[in-house]
């Protein structure tokens, strides 16, 4: 089980649990403001732009070179931004914080 902390543009924290599935999963299953997940999570949209928190980067790990691609049409995208379909939730996961982009 991975506990996933969402904290929105103006700052609300949202904490869901999930067993597994990716990230953009489980904030569109639980109405996350910021994440669409327009795509279905198979990388080719930027709709869910996050950015991971600083603590979180070495266990997500850095953004691919497709997500790469993807982002560099987005605006406010630095070293932390990934798309949260590509985050698959893991018990390693637990208590991940991710914040939302204002769109």
């Amino acid at each position: 089980m991975a506990r996933v902390i969402f904290i929105s543009p103006d700052g609300d924290k949202t904490e869901i649990e999930a067993e597994c599935g990716s990230v953009m999963e489980l904030a569109v299953e639980h109405d996350i403001e910021g994440i669409d997940g327009s795509c279905g999570g198979v990388c080719s949209c930027a709709t869910c732009h996050v950015k991971v928190g600083r603590e979180w980067l070495a266990r997500t790990g850095p953004a691919t070179d497709t997500e790469k691609d993807i982002l560099s049409f987005e605006d406010n995208v630095d070293e932390r931004s990934r798309l949260c379909c590509q985050i698959e939730l893991t018990d390693e996961l637990d208590g991940l914080v991710v914040e939302t982009i204002a769109r």
